[in-house]
């Protein structure tokens, strides 16, 4: 590929994987800045401990900003390849449901909350992981309609 290859020429599974990455990175960076982060004095390391909120609703503490990034950099590395960008997309999307699950069965303020999540992370997470499977499933039906798949690159 051309090194001054558009983005936007090239695969839609790989674009929505790029543009999830990047609205992930942008949650784990905002997730540590005051401004953004209500009660950021009350930011823990992990745990059911951290009272921080990001946009005043979202409990969020060091460890889940850091899942935000990891998340991040691993939807931008998957905008290299159609068949990472799928399995970004279809699998991380399963973890966030699972996580939404994880979520709503434990306890607010229970030990096991360890990453840490409240009611609106659950419905967010939920939301999340479906809109990726559902873009990890489009993406690879727009490619069959223009017949582009399962070519790999």
């Amino acid at each position: 590929m051309p090194l001054r290859m558009s983005v936007f020429r090239t695969r839609p599974i790989r674009v929505f994987a790029l543009l999830v990455g990047v609205a992930f990175l942008a949650v784990g960076v905002l997730g540590f800045l005051p401004g953004s982060t209500t009660r950021y004095e009350e930011l823990a390391l992990a745990g059911p401990d951290s009272g921080a909120l990001l946009f005043g609703l979202f409990r969020v503490s060091v460890l889940h900003n850091v899942l935000h990034l990891v998340f991040g950099v691993a939807g931008v590395a998957a905008f290299w390849s159609t068949a990472l960008a799928r399995l970004f997309l279809v699998v991380g999307g399963g973890a966030y449901v699972l996580l939404a699950v994880y979520g709503a069965g434990v306890g607010v303020d229970s030990p096991a909350n360890v990453i840490p999540v409240n009611n609106a992370d659950d419905w967010l997470h939920l939301g999340l992981g479906l809109g990726m499977i559902v873009l990890g499933f489009a993406g690879t039906a727009v490619e069959r309609a223009r017949g582009d798949y399962p070519r790999r690159d």
